[in-house]
């Protein structure tokens, strides 16, 4: 079983994203407030609470922490706002992203669609996605999951989606890297589509710890 981290990035009300990984098998959740503990956890959790600036702001002193940690494969999820600030840049701030991976956030297309996108949607999964994606195991092609975002990333390497969304313009969805998945709906509010997604990646969790117990014997 996989003991997660939650970053709080000062905004709380994580009680919900708590509750789910350890309703779906997390051994221990404990919701942290800097990276300095961070090899204590088998995963790590970016939550979709916030706003941009202030959670750079408060997840900066850790970032070297956090980029070595996902170069030696720990798993982290990103959700949302925890997704976005992976990337470079964001036009709802004028901070520079975690650059971990590359492409830009932009708005929702206003005018054309109502922003904030809120409410459920469906996915469809790339054949990428179909045929790789350990966070998708299982998971059908139009499963309906609960967005709550008025921005959408665009990432450089369009390989990095695994599935997308429309909503009267095309939104990544769900973008995965090795252990990195960033996901721009949140499963912790998504029935049993997002708990089959938690248990997901906490397989992926308590895969790395044990392909990384082997290796230190």
């Amino acid at each position: 079983m996989a003991r997660i981290a939650i970053f709080d990035y000062g905004a709380g009300n994580l009680f919900s994203l708590k509750s789910a990984l350890e309703r779906n098998g997390a051994e221990k959740v404990d919701i942290i407030y800097d990276m300095s503990d961070l090899d204590r956890y088998d995963g790590l959790v970016l939550p979709g609470v916030g706003n941009f600036d202030p959670a750079i702001e408060s997840i900066e002193k850790g970032a070297k922490r956090l980029d070595s940690a996902i170069e030696k494969g720990k798993p982290v999820m990103g959700i949302c706002l925890g997704m976005e600030m992976l990337f470079n840049r964001s036009e709802e701030g004028r901070l520079e992203g975690l650059k971990i991976l590359d492409g830009e956030v932009v708005m929702l297309p206003k005018g054309k669609v109502k922003v904030p996108h809120m409410g459920w949607n469906n996915l469809k999964i790339t054949a990428r996605g179909k045929n790789s994606s350990r966070f998708l195991k299982g998971i059908e092609n139009d499963s309906w999951v609960y967005f709550v975002h008025s921005y959408k990333t665009v990432p450089a390497d369009k390989k990095l989606v695994v599935a997308s969304s429309d909503y009267g313009t095309t939104v990544p969805a769900v973008v995965e890297k090795g252990n990195l998945v960033g996901v721009q709906f949140h499963p912790e509010k998504s029935g049993d589509v997002g708990a089959k997604m938690i248990k997901n990646f906490l397989l992926m969790c308590e895969q790395a710890k044990a392909a990384e117990d082997k290796k230190s014997k």
